[in-house]
C-alpha cells in the first residue's frame, strides 16, 4: 500500500496548489476548445446546407428539416461536452475566488476562504449540471440563434405554404405541426431548464 505525503510547509502546499490548478485550467481549456468546435461543427453544417437548399428552386425542403435534426444532434453532444466544461471551470473558479482572491486582494476582517467544497468533489467527483440544462445554457449562448436562421430559411423554401411543405405522402399541415413541435420543446428546454448563477450577473465573464 502506496503512503499518501502531504505538503510538509507552506512552500510546499503553494507550489501543490499551483501545479493543481494549472492542471485544472488545463482541462478546463481543453473541454473549453470542444465546445467551440461542436458550435463551428453546427455553423458549418447551417452554412452548407443553406447553400444547398437555397441556390435552386428546385431543391426540396427536406435539405432544412434535415438540418434541424442534425443541429440538434451536435447541440446534444456539445451539452454532454459543457458539463465536463461546467465541473472543471467550477473547480477553477474556486480555486481563484476562495485561495488567489484573498491572497492578492485580503478581504477586511482577515477573512480566507473555505476549500471544503473542492475536497469534497475531489473524493467523490459528479456533474453539476444535468443534460437538459446544459441544453438550456447552449442554447441561450449559440444555438438559439442557429436554430432560428434555419427555421426563416425553412419559410422562405416553403413560402409559407403548407402545399409547398409537403414530404411525399405526408400533408404539408403535417409537417409544419412537426417542425412547431420541434421549437416548442427547444423553447421549452431554454426556459424551463435555465442555470440560475448569482455570481455570473450582467458584464461577469461566463460562458
Amino acid at each position: 500500500m502506496v503512503e499518501t505525503t502531504v505538503p510538509a510547509n507552506s512552500s510546499e502546499t503553494v507550489t501543490l496548489l499551483a501545479h493543481y490548478y494549472r492542471g485544472e485550467l488545463s482541462r478546463m481549456i481543453s473541454w473549453r476548445d470542444r465546445l467551440d468546435r461542436t458550435t463551428n461543427w453546427s455553423i458549418g453544417a447551417l452554412a452548407a446546407m443553406l447553400s444547398i437548399s437555397l441556390s435552386s428552386d428546385e431543391t426540396h425542403q427536406s435539405v432544412l428539416l434535415f438540418a434541424m435534426l442534425l443541429i440538434h444532434v451536435l447541440l446534444v453532444i456539445e451539452a454532454r461536452r459543457y458539463r465536463f466544461f461546467h465541473v472543471y471551470r467550477a473547480r477553477v473558479r474556486l480555486l481563484e475566488s476562495e485561495f488567489f482572491a484573498p491572497l492578492f486582494s485580503p478581504e477586511p476582517d482577515g477573512r480566507r476562504g473555505d476549500l471544503a467544497i473542492l475536497g469534497d468533489d475531489l473524493r467523490l467527483p459528479r456533474f453539476s449540471l444535468s443534460l437538459l440544462q446544459a441544453m438550456s445554457r447552449r442554447l441561450k449562448r449559440n444555438y438559439c440563434w442557429i436554430f432560428l436562421v434555419v427555421l426563416l430559411a425553412w419559410l422562405v423554401k416553403t413560402r409559407l405554404s403548407l402545399d409547398n411543405a409537403a414530404i411525399g405522402s405526408l400533408p404539408g399541415s403535417v409537417v409544419a405541426l412537426g417542425v412547431a413541435a420541434f421549437y416548442a420543446w427547444l423553447a421549452f428546454v431554454m426556459l424551463r431548464f435555465d442555470i440560475g448563477e448569482d455570481h455570473l450577473g450582467p458584464g461577469q465573464v461566463h460562458v
